[in-house]
């Protein structure tokens, strides 16, 4: 699980055991995820924290992800059918679609709503826009980002030069009831303010996730088949006379030039980009005609090859490049290693494990969920007699396990011994080092 994923099921955990979402406007998105986390939860039987795996989480995902390949049938009145499914096939194997219809966090479920929201724009159905657009809100607050994109391309395409009163006043009654609904208590609405101002605060500086602004290029290597025949249908747009395509083109680009400009990036905000640029490509791959539909059979085997590359055999390795920050293989060893140590499912219970950490420590509250006596330290001082299980997360300077004899006085002071026979990362640049009291050593 990466650390996002293990911090949104944790927080989905506490949807199951109280039925309220915990809403975090400094740092977290919306309760939208985690109400479509719900049904498979309930369907598997898997309702409390404890039972849920990492296949009931992404289950809405991968789902979402689904949904979304067949979307652009949505548009085929506007695009045509031959350009409708050549998207949804491109969609279907694009690598980041397939990477980030895996993770248990808002990305496929955004860009769902966001393919409803325009497609009920180009259909002027402005009840059902202003629903997709509560979910949209209601799922992360990057929304903002794609309706003021849609209603900027919209104005500019088909310039209405009288107010549409009417059409503007269902919409925004769907919206407001939507979010009412969505995000209810009525308290919430000042969650909801708080997350947008948080996010234009976070947007600007950058922090941790601050990228140059050709970031997204880079990312997007691997979906070069889809960017070159989306400038290809990028190009046509502007000389065709199709509103709807037009449209389409200057939402596309909007969107793509907002992310570019705003200091904050992460890889998987890719999938919203890409999207807009899909339906363009596969309005390419219509004009070009029967005789270049090999070049779309090509374009899929190759994204095929992509995705499968990404996804099985490089999901969690640095080279690939929708990995990000990604956690390694070596907190299985970490979990099983505490498991050898802390017994049975009963003798967890007296086991104590202490955790000393001044960087992110996600997602190991993941993987010691089970475990009722885990604590979680800052601080590396060891407060009175340390744990018989004690984890350590870089930085680590050489001498803070000692620390770990500080406690007992002298006589009563028990051997730590190394748990791992090798370093183990929990993810790269965060080593984990671990130590067992030489009783439970003895006793494997």
């Amino acid at each position: 699980m990466h650390a996002d994923e293990a911090i949104l099921a944790d927080k989905f955990g506490t949807l199951l055991e109280s039925g309220v979402y915990p809403s975090d406007p400094r740092q977290y998105h919306g309760p939208m995820l985690g109400y479509l986390a719900w049904i498979p939860a309930h369907l598997t039987g898997r309702t409390s924290y404890d039972a849920l795996t990492e296949t009931t989480l992404r289950m809405a995902p991968a789902v979402a992800g689904l949904f979304l390949a067949l979307s652009p049938l949505l548009f085929a009145r506007f695009v045509g059918q031959t350009a409708a499914m050549s998207a949804g096939a491109l969609i279907a194997v694009s690598p980041v679609m397939v990477y980030y219809s895996r993770y248990f966090i808002p990305e496929m479920p955004l860009a769902l709503w966001t393919a409803l929201f325009l497609a009920a724009l180009l259909r002027r159905s402005w009840a059902t826009a202003g629903a997709a657009a509560a979910l949209m809100i209601a799922t992360k607050e990057t929304a903002v980002l794609a309706l003021a994109s849609a209603g900027i391309a919209y104005a500019a395409v088909f310039r209405p030069f009288k107010p549409e009163y009417r059409a503007a006043g269902v919409f925004l009654i769907t919206l407001i009831g939507g979010l009412s609904v969505l995000m209810a208590p009525p308290w919430k609405w000042a969650i909801l303010a708080q997350s947008a101002a948080a996010y234009i605060e976070r947007g600007a500086a950058g922090g941790i996730h601050a990228h140059p602004w050709f970031s997204y290029f880079q990312w997007l290597r691997g979906e070069a088949p889809i960017l070159l025949c989306a400038a290809a249908g990028l190009a046509a747009a502007w000389r065709t006379t199709q509103p709807a395509i037009r449209f389409l083109a200057v939402y596309a680009a909007l969107t793509f030039a907002i992310y570019s400009a705003i200091p904050y990036k992460t890889p998987w905000c890719a999938v919203s980009l890409l999207y807009p640029l899909t339906l363009l490509a596969g309005f390419a791959v219509q004009a070009l005609g029967n005789r270049w539909r090999i070049v779309l059979a090509a374009a899929i085997v190759s994204l095929a090859v992509e995705a499968w590359l990404v996804s099985v055999p490089y999901a969690v390795d640095s080279r690939n490049p929708w990995v990000y920050a990604h956690t390694g293989y070596g907190v299985f060893e970490i979990r099983d290693r505490v498991a050898d140590y802390a017994g049975a499912s009963e003798e967890r219970e007296q086991t104590a494990i202490d955790v000393y950490s001044r960087e992110n420590l996600w997602p190991l509250p993941w993987y010691f969920r089970r475990y009722p006596n885990v604590h979680w330290w800052r601080q590396v001082a060891i407060p009175g007699r340390a744990a018989p299980i004690a984890l350590f997360l870089a930085p680590v300077a050489p001498g803070q396990p000692r620390t770990l004899y500080a406690g007992p006085p002298p006589g009563e002071r028990e051997l730590y011994m190394n748990m791992f026979p090798r370093e183990i990362d929990l993810r790269p640049g965060v080593e984990v080092r671990g130590y067992v009291i030489k009783s439970l050593w003895d006793r494997k």
